[in-house]
């Protein structure tokens, strides 16, 4: 066990641990750390704590100090003048005809990386803009080709349900989803109510995703011949609420039946 901190770095759902280097911190300070990359700074989100040495990295690093007053005022024009490359950035793009859709800029607390991120269709050869900005910028340029789904993560929005994205408040991870996962939910697969803001598949569709599976155990298929006492038909639907599967009797009209009397007939 060791003593650590978890930090998040702003703009990202980046969390990383760090030795607290005996820094009194507490949870949202704003730390300098020192990445691969040179410093930058990061929000604490959990203060000192022991934390298995298994799920810490073997190069530790510590936490340089808590953020002073000037350490703020660099920050601050740090991201005035991310703004205004980020502006330089779609100018040259524009120029030079490339398809990128820019998201955000971000400089390093120490100026000595310039972080780009865009969306694209297609795969982009950045390498004439980046070395234009290379050149305005005396700076180490990284262009980073993100997918719709991690644009939304960084600019957030309002989902269907009327809540903040759940990508950009508190997922860290993107879960595969899959068109199975509205089927098993019995979802009508309209993509304006199974997509998200981003036009992929809604990441909440695997939030109940095993519930379902585990309620519809004990159920007929749909698609499944059934006889009932009104006659033979065909499993149509099944509401794992109610607990009652529906059976289609044709020229008969229909039969709901509950799950307790399938088990029955099945014995």
């Amino acid at each position: 066990m060791q003593n650590v901190v978890k930090v998040l770095f702003p703009g990202t759902k980046i969390f990383a641990y760090f030795d607290s280097n005996e820094c009194d911190l507490k949870v949202n300070d704003l730390v300098v750390v020192e990445t691969d990359f040179g410093e930058d700074f990061a929000i604490i989100k959990k203060a000192n704590y022991l934390e298995k040495e298994d799920n810490l990295p073997d190069d530790l690093k510590k936490v340089k100090r808590k953020v002073s007053s000037s350490d703020q005022k660099k920050i601050d024009d740090n991201a005035k003048k991310a703004e205004e490359a980020l502006e330089i950035a779609k100018k040259y793009s524009k120029e030079l005809e490339l398809d990128m859709n820019f998201v955000d800029c971000h400089y390093t607390f120490d100026k000595n990386q310039l972080i780009f991120s865009f969306v694209s269709s297609n795969r982009v050869d950045f390498r004439e803009l980046a070395k234009k900005l290379a050149q305005k910028y005396k700076t180490r340029i990284e262009l980073r080709q993100i997918g719709v789904r991690d644009k939304a993560k960084k600019i957030g929005g309002l989902g269907p349900c009327g809540l903040f994205l759940c990508c950009h408040t508190f997922l860290t991870d993107f879960n595969s989803v899959s068109i199975n996962m509205a089927k098993n939910q019995f979802l009508a697969l309209n993509p304006s109510k199974i997509n998200g803001i981003c036009g992929r598949l809604l990441c909440c569709l695997g939030y109940e995703n095993d519930l379902y599976t585990e309620m519809k155990k004990g159920y007929p298929k749909v698609g499944t011949v059934y006889e009932t006492e009104n006659g033979t038909g065909k499993v149509t639907s099944i509401d794992v609420f109610k607990g009652v599967f529906r059976v289609d009797l044709k020229e008969n009209g229909y039969v709901d039946i509950r799950k307790e009397e399938y088990h029955e007939s099945s014995k």
